[in-house]
């Protein structure tokens, strides 16, 4: 049946804040604004009808036509009250929708004209099954919400029409205004209860979500409550059966450990202050292990152990001849150290610097120090170290902090007086984390590493009984507060004969063993050592010879193992069958006397070596031209050389204008090779002396020494690694600055024996020794 005639009344207006009023409801409303009390009595003094609307905001407090919803209840004012705080307590019933259609002009409260939306009048059998449905879900929210009495299902139930029971369902949940007000608007009875059949869904299901995640915490409390019942019942068992497990065992355990211990008084009580604190944590805490790894460190440390030294002097030198060929620096300064402790039974531990190029021993002689002292050996390597941290440690509130290297290496010892190692020292590093080298001056200070700070074990070590060495390939890249710490002992590399004999007494038989060779299946000739050494390597150390050692071993077991009747004999004449073509040229001595060609002596890392300096003039503007990647002080004792030789023209016999029509080129051969430093002073000077007055010089004399504008020959440094690459070239004769006379005890006997040393002050006397003239049997002079 269709709607009857729409009915338009005038009516005064009461908006609702946070509430709403659907038709057939009673409800209490308190009303205390202005414009709602006289809306109310103008109501009672027409027909107690009046209309509900809500407002969208339920925080305004003087709502326009905008803030209020179009549709709402027209309700009959059943009583009215005054309340003792001046608002009015009313009892409302709904009785039908109804819509806005125009707001009326009145100031002191709101009226309008509304048009009444009468429900609908429906036998449809689907509306009927809508209901049935409705009913159902209400039922199952109320058995799931404990906010709606049972008892108001079965109110709910005896309503026959369906547009009031959605209504009154609706009323019975806990929605927000804005989708109450949606089934208010729904006129259409069988939307609305589509409506509510989709709010009941949805509400049904957060519901059951709720109620499952109330049994899961309930759950996981039950548990944990459960557990630590149990914990109880754990802890009461054991101590009733004596055992101990858990923190209280764990605990008895680190006293019974620190019982045994010996430990400084100051430590024992860190140590007892952290197991104490250790037992008060629960067994689950993180902090237990990290107070457990503390604890661990301060009983691993040797405090007090030591290993008692063996002061035989005979045995010690012993062992280090044993082990090493030469050095002999280094063991007399072992032995001193040694008979020292002996006298005085306890001395500071020294710091010595091993310093020298890469392959002379330098790691090996702190093991074989180690081992002539009888004690401990630990090595740590700071090659490439930038982080303050690994030598002082990490603070313990750092995840995964652990003590430096210095307080690592301690422990690996097992003993507070071992020989500790720390290798390449000139190799550190720096950046934003800290400067190690800075972290090392405490521990390298026999004055202050007795109270030595690591940040993870906080109580101070004492590092005074430690022998340190250091080793460093070069002294200039140490900083000096660091340096200035230690005593440096030079190792200057070995001569020919100390590597033949290394190879014959070390590196051959060590390199056999290696190979699984046997003494008689392969013998290498002295000669054929020698020419090893000569001709295919050149270096300082014996590192690239043991290479070719173990290369000669190689294709021997090779040659062995298809042939084990025949052993392998290595001769001067057939290693090249076992190395290949020479590396090096060995003998670089001028065939004959040459003009303006002079031998120098230099010092590289890997030894010294021969330069031969070239001159040539060639008629020009006076330009002076040097060439052989030379650096800029060698340039500058080239220019040295230039003045000097015009300033003495008269006395040399040359012309005094020489300089403004020649050319003068000087040049270093091997070219591509970066040459620098003053030593080549003199030889320059001799070499462009021969040159301009076209008199040779002698190709068995070698030269180095600083020059100055006066001819002053100034001392150099080197001059062992100098000497020894003169002797391999062949040269008979050195010149030298008389300075470095005193040096020449570094030099080994059988090359002193072998060549004529010449001290030189001046560089007439260079000229007096070098230059030959052009005819047979001419004296030796200047020109």
């Amino acid at each position: 049946m269709g709607p009857g005639k729409i009915k338009v009344r005038r009516l005064p207006l009461l908006p609702l804040r946070g509430l709403l009023v659907y038709p057939s409801m009673v409800l209490h409303l308190d009303v205390g604004r202005e414009k709602s009390v006289k809306a109310l009595e103008r109501a009672m003094v027409d027909d107690s009808m009046i209309l509900l609307c809500s407002q969208s905001e339920i925080n305004i407090e003087e709502p326009t036509t905008e803030d209020i919803y179009r549709i709402g209840t027209i309700a009959k004012v059943r009583q009215m009250l005054k309340l003792p705080n001046g608002t009015i307590r009313v009892l409302v019933e709904g009785v039908l929708r109804a819509e806005i259609v125009d707001y009326l002009s009145n100031d002191e409260y709101y009226e309008v004209t509304a048009k009444e939306l009468p429900e609908q009048d429906t036998t449809d059998p689907e509306i009927d099954a809508l209901m049935r449905t409705v009913l159902n879900q209400f039922e199952h929210y109320i058995n799931l919400s404990k906010k709606v009495t049972p008892e108001t299902l079965a109110a709910v139930s005896d309503i026959d029409e369906p547009g009031r029971l959605a209504d009154v369902i609706c009323s019975h949940l806990s929605l927000k205004i804005k989708d109450k007000q949606e089934i208010l608007e729904t006129v259409d009875v069988r939307e609305r209860l589509e409506k509510m059949l989709n709010i009941l869904n949805n509400e049904r299901e957060v519901l059951e979500l709720e109620r499952k995640i109330s049994q899961r915490v309930k759950k996981q409390m039950e548990k944990t409550q459960k557990e630590y019942y149990l914990r109880e019942q754990m802890k009461a068992i054991q101590k009733e059966l004596g055992d101990k497990e858990g923190r209280a065992g764990e605990a008895d355990e680190l006293r019974s450990q620190l019982a045994e211990a010996e430990l400084p008084e100051k430590v024992k009580e860190k140590v007892e202050k952290e197991i104490d604190r250790l037992e008060k944590m629960p067994a689950t805490s993180a902090e237990g292990g990290i107070i457990r790894n503390y604890i661990d460190w301060l009983l691993g440390l040797p405090w007090n152990k030591e290993t008692a030294d063996d002061l035989d002097l005979d045995k010690a030198e012993e062992i280090l001849n044993e082990d090493h060929f030469g050095l002999e620096k280094p063991k007399e300064r072992v032995l001193e150290y040694l008979a020292v402790q002996k006298l005085v039974q306890k001395l500071k531990g020294p710091i010595l610097c091993l310093v020298g190029p890469p392959g002379v021993g330098k790691t090996s002689i702190a093991r074989s120090i180690a081992r002539s002292l009888n004690r401990q050996f630990v090595r740590i390597s700071l090659g490439g170290v930038r982080d303050e941290a690994e030598i002082r440690g990490h603070r313990r509130t750092y995840v995964g902090a652990m003590p430096g290297r210095i307080i690592q290496g301690m422990k690996n010892a097992g003993a507070s007086n071992p020989v500790f190692l720390l290798d390449e020292i000139d190799k550190m590093a720096m950046d934003f984390r800290g400067d190690p080298a800075a972290a090392l001056l405490e521990v390298l200070d026999p004055e202050q590493n007795s109270t030595f700070s690591d940040h993870f074990i906080e109580v101070p070590y004492d590092l005074s009984k430690v022998m340190f060495v250091t080793t460093a390939n070069a002294v200039h890249n140490i900083p000096r507060p660091l340096l200035d710490r230690m005593e440096v002992l030079y190792i200057p590399g070995y001569t020919e004969i100390e590597k033949l004999q290394i190879a014959k007494k070390y590196l051959l038989p060590k390199q056999k063993r290696d190979h699984g060779l046997q003494d008689d299946q392969l013998v290498v000739d002295e000669g054929a050592l020698m020419k090893i050494v000569r001709e295919y390597t050149r270096e300082a150390g014996v590192r690239n010879l043991e290479q070719q050692v173990a290369g000669i071993n190689r294709k021997a077991a090779k040659k062995i193992v298809s042939d084990p009747s025949e052993p392998v004999h290595v001769t001067e004449d057939n290693l090249k069958d076992f190395l290949g073509p020479v590396k090096f040229k060995y003998n670089v001595a001028e065939d004959k006397d040459q003009v303006g060609a002079v031998t120098g002596l230099a010092w590289t890392e890997v030894g010294g070596d021969t330069l031969v300096i070239e001159v040539t003039v060639m008629p020009g503007t006076g330009k002076l031209t040097l060439t052989g990647k030379l650096g800029d002080v060698m340039k500058e004792s080239a220019q040295a050389a230039f003045s000097y030789t015009r300033s003495r023209a008269d006395v040399i016999g040359i012309p005094a204008d020489f300089h403004e029509k020649n050319d003068i080129h000087i040049h270093i051969p091997e070219g591509a090779i970066p040459k620098d430093g003053p030593s080549a002073g003199i030889t320059m000077a001799t070499a462009l002396i021969s040159a301009l007055t076209d008199i040779p010089v002698s190709r068995h004399v070698a030269m180095t020494g600083e020059i100055t504008l006066r001819g002053r020959v100034l001392p150099i440094g080197g001059l062992k690694e100098k000497s020894l690459a003169a002797h391999r070239a062949g040269i008979k004769t050195v010149l030298l600055p008389q300075d470095n006379e005193k040096d020449l005890v570094d030099v080994p006997e059988s090359v002193r024996e072998a060549m004529t040393f010449i001290p030189v002050s001046h560089m007439d006397q260079v000229l007096e020794h070098a230059l030959v003239r052009n005819r047979p049997g001419a004296p030796v002079g200047t020109a």
